[in-house]
């Protein structure tokens, strides 16, 4: 787990090491354990290092084997050891690190290495004899690779801020993101972010650039969600036993590591479930760490209740983190800093305060992030299950989408207008595309694979790396993903959500853990303001840069700070605070 960055010069031009440092200074934290850089004419690539594998000089990057072919990478392989007995007969190795099994194995299977990597990557690799750069993204996205496309020249990072640090970078808005973040609860999905002058690349793909500036794109992954026939006659135990198998190999997986493994507990049932199989591994004495708030406007703020009970039950080491509303205020511009992209979901601040902890103790760490959107289980998927193919659409707007385009209207300065519906022709678009069977097989495959990247995934990367915490996803493990693709979408809508996981936890776990009502990381006082985060919204929001931006309606803005909390989205999210987070990271990284 590492920051990456690098540029590439075009046509005959020489890339820049002092952008890539300058790169690399501003995301120190994603890679504190080490730094390195490499150059060769047109290419330029730099690395921060956390050491997780392979500890030793051997496993430092860029890494460069005898041909010449050099390597950049952020992420974890977790069947490098499997990988590496494989390509043994026909390589010599020079270290035990997963980056140089994903050097060999692009010598052995050239473009097509992608589909024999199990975890999660970020890729920048140079092949001298093919004189070529390929960017590689993950099948879920969950490690970032931003890209920014100046004249004659490309520059990526880990991190969109970081990028901006080398200078010359487009910080104006992007009126079609700012749609999509005022859409969907602050989520801008790639290829867009909220700046016009960087870009994502998408997750599971393979960008391929080459020294003229021409450059293409390849979707390398895209599970079906729609049945197979081998599973024919499968009934619903079995449907439960192929996913509590797929999901103890996707655990057992993430415990690859040089240095010990904790896991995120929230006491809610998917990171219950996880301390739960591996206990079944055998594995003891495991590290643990959950977080609770101040209660707000009749809002519990904290579930340790649940927490306490799983860590009772399976013995770990618990570490319980309370969080005072006098504590928690000032802690908001740090997990601002830390932001990426801006993110308005409550729990953001939470988890930056959570890995500060968890740093204290060890550098990876387990969590349930992505159950939800694999299995079902949110309010708003609920009603896709009774709705025909052709109403997936309108039945999933009207549970998900924040602000309507009319609305929209009422909210923004009429030069931020887009015009068209935008953000509803993204969503039509994947609604709508072939290769998912029901409404909910197709609501699912968008929030899986398109938003799930920009919320949930891109929150947790953030916040760990912000501490130097390797933070690992079991439930995007992308074959378990491929089984829940292919399992019947009933089966995952049943019991209020995620049915089948419900099941699964009866057998392994403490019945009030898996019989309560659903939770969310409860963050009520960003919920429901009170002071001070009113005074530190209002003051973002009448900041003189906020004015001069211009982005939102003065009557609007007034009619939200005369009553904080009487707007919220249709997942209960506080709308003032959405406006404002945008304006505060705005703010604080000095751009648009």
């Amino acid at each position: 787990m590492c920051g990456i960055a690098g540029e590439i010069a075009f046509n005959g031009r020489q890339a820049s090491t002092e952008a890539v440092l300058d790169i690399m200074g501003a995301m120190t934290s994603r890679g504190p354990d080490g730094r390195g850089t490499w150059e060769a004419g047109w290419v330029a690539l730099g690395h921060q290092r956390l050491s997780i594998i392979d500890l030793s000089e051997a496993g430092a990057q860029p890494m460069v084997d005898d041909g010449g072919l050099t390597i950049t990478f952020n992420g974890c392989i977790y069947n490098y050891k499997e990988l590496r007995r494989e390509l043994e007969p026909e390589f010599t190795f020079r270290s035990t690190s997963d980056t140089e099994v994903i050097l060999k194995a692009y010598r052995k299977w050239g473009d097509d290495f992608v589909h024999h990597l199990v975890g999660m990557f970020a890729i920048a690799l140079y092949d001298p004899r093919r004189h070529e750069v390929l960017l590689v993204r993950d099948r879920l996205g969950i490690k970032p690779v931003y890209v920014s496309h100046l004249h004659g020249r490309l520059r990526f990072a880990s991190s969109l801020p970081a990028l901006v640090a080398s200078g010359g970078i487009d910080t104006s808005i992007d009126e079609v993101a700012l749609h999509h973040y005022l859409s969907w609860h602050s989520i801008v999905p790639a290829p867009r972010t909220i700046l016009a002058g960087v870009q994502k690349l998408p997750a599971a793909t393979i960008r391929t650039i080459r020294p003229d500036g021409t450059w293409r794109d390849r979707e390398y992954w895209k599970p079906s969600y729609t049945r197979k026939a081998e599973h024919a006659g499968w009934s619903a135990a079995d449907w439960q036993d192929a996913v509590r198998e797929s999901l103890k190999t996707a655990v057992r997986r993430r415990m690859v590591a040089d240095v010990p493994v904790g896991v995120l507990l929230s006491g809610g049932l998917d990171s219950s479930l996880l301390v739960a199989l591996l206990a079944e591994e055998g594995q003891h004495g495991l590290s643990t760490f959950s977080i609770g708030f101040d209660g707000a406007g009749g809002d519990s703020g904290n579930e340790f209740a649940y927490s306490d009970l799983v860590a009772r039950e399976f013995g770990t080491r618990h570490e319980q983190l309370h969080v005072s509303t006098s504590e928690f205020a000032p802690s908001i511009a740090g997990a601002v800093g830390a932001m990426s992209e801006p993110m308005a979901s409550h729990d953001v601040t939470a988890f930056h305060l959570l890995c500060r902890t968890v740093t204290e103790h060890v550098k990876v760490v387990q969590c349930g992030q992505g159950a939800d959107e694999v299995f079902g289980g949110y309010a708003y998927h609920q009603p896709l299950a009774s709705v025909g193919r052709a109403r997936a659409l309108p039945a999933f707007s009207a549970g998900f989408v924040d602000h309507s385009h009319e609305e929209l209207l009422n909210i923004l300065e009429p030069e931020w207008y887009c015009g068209p519906d935008v953000s509803n022709e993204v969503l039509a678009a994947n609604l709508q595309a072939p290769g998912a069977e029901t409404a909910l097989d197709a609501v699912l495959r968008l929030d899986t694979h398109l938003l799930m990247v920009d919320d949930p995934v891109k929150r947790l990367d953030n916040m760990s790396m912000a501490w130097g915490i390797e933070a690992r996803v079991p439930f995007l493990d992308h074959e378990l993903v491929e089984l829940a693709a292919a399992c019947p979408p009933e089966l995952k809508a049943s019991q209020g959500g995620k049915g089948i996981l419900k099941d699964l936890g009866r057998q392994l776990l403490p019945a009030a853990v898996v019989d309560r009502p659903k939770g969310y990381f409860p963050v009520p006082a960003l919920r429901h303001l009170e002071e001070p985060f009113i005074s530190l919204v209002r003051e973002a929001l009448h900041a003189p840069e906020a004015k001069q931006r211009g982005l939102f309606q003065p009557a609007y803005l007034d009619g939200l700070l005369a009553n904080p909390n009487m707007q919220r989205t249709p997942v209960n999210s506080n709308v003032l605070w959405q406006l404002a987070l945008l304006e505060m990271w705005l703010q604080q990284h000095g751009v648009g």
